[in-house]
């Protein structure tokens, strides 16, 4: 265990301020995530130096496809989330407890352990996904402050639910970002996600002005948040108050406890990408086993830049960030 960051004794409690569920939490007792356990008067990281999954993937996989294209990530994570997603494709380890998920490999991986393995297998990132990185905010912080002294990105996959505060000091050592956009609807939050979506907005916005590269996925499950005019003013609100961002709309599967609802049909997919590309320049569709949507082009004279088949790039045109035909720069973290 290691002593938390962001919190402070309340009376009889203790005061969790690292995401906004602001959670009162007794003696004894774990916040919403469980992995912050108060201790006699004092929060701990029950998941410090304690990944579940230590993993080598392509960049493209989380997905960031302006960033590094082609690269292998370092990637981890431990257990607990901050959200309760009900179509959640990693349950497993996002709804599990610390006491019942072994670490990778041995008791405990230190972020000088991460650091190591990651010059070992050549990782020029590394990213902290497959959970809520929020929940593991201290083992995340200090492997990043290591990764960045020894010339290594950082990258998170993230829901977006934290404070401004601690965002901002990660901000300093982060690189990229991909932040899940579940729904533009606050009572999909509420019902399906356990959260509010005010916050997650705030924390895409504050991402955007510390200069963290950004992209965002937004998962399309059938009849909960397919509508077209609903993504339509998402679309609007990103260029708005984003910029031009790599959107990334991805292909629901019956998965936990939403089995019941079919795939997203591709049409929808397809759809969803037509209406985005009126105000974006680069949107991508996720999880079909196709082309169709996963390359990328010059918004300007629409020269096919990178070549993609599944998860990696296949041809990169690419010359220091520009497109080779027009010279237009593409955004991105290429170099």
């Amino acid at each position: 265990m290691k002593e938390a960051m962001y919190w402070k004794k309340e009376k009889d409690t203790v005061h969790c301020t690292l995401c906004p569920h602001n959670c009162q939490i007794p003696d004894g007792s774990v916040g919403f995530c469980g992995v912050r356990k108060n201790i006699k008067n004092k929060l701990y990281s029950l998941v410090y130096a304690r990944p579940a999954t230590i993993a080598i993937d392509p960049i493209e996989k989380k997905p960031l496809y302006h960033f590094l294209a082609g690269e292998n990530a370092l990637s981890l994570g431990t257990v607990g989330c901050n959200f309760a997603c009900l179509f959640c494709q990693n349950w497993t380890l996002s709804r599990s407890k610390p006491q019942e998920v072994e670490v990778t490999g041995k008791e405990e991986v230190s972020p000088e352990e991460v650091i190591r393995f990651a010059k070992e297998k050549h990782c020029r990132i590394i990213a902290y996904t497959y959970n809520e990185p929020t929940i593991f905010y201290e083992y995340m912080l200090d492997c990043a402050k290591l990764a960045r002294k020894q010339g290594i990105k950082n990258v998170i996959v993230s829901n977006g639910y934290i404070q401004e505060e601690p965002l901002k000091e990660l901000c300093k050592v982060i690189d990229g970002a991909n932040i899940d956009l579940k729904s533009f609807s606050d009572n999909f939050y509420k019902r399906y996600v356990s959260g509010k979506l005010e916050p997650v907005l705030e924390s895409l916005k504050i991402l955007k002005k510390n200069k963290v590269w950004l992209e965002v996925t937004n998962l399309i499950i059938p009849t909960l948040n397919d509508d077209m005019k609903e993504i339509e003013e998402m679309c609007k609100w990103i260029v708005d108050n984003l910029g031009q961002i790599p959107l990334h709309f991805s292909r629901f599967y019956p998965h936990y406890k939403l089995k019941h609802i079919e795939p997203t049909p591709e049409e929808t997919l397809v759809k969803a990408r037509e209406i985005a590309k009126k105000y974006l320049d680069h949107v991508y569709v996720g999880n079909l086993r196709t082309k169709s949507g996963s390359n990328t082009y010059c918004p300007e004279c629409n020269e096919l830049l990178i070549e993609r088949q599944w998860f990696s790039p296949t041809t990169n045109h690419l010359v220091d960030g520009k497109c080779p035909n027009c010279k237009a720069d593409i955004g991105g973290v290429w170099n």
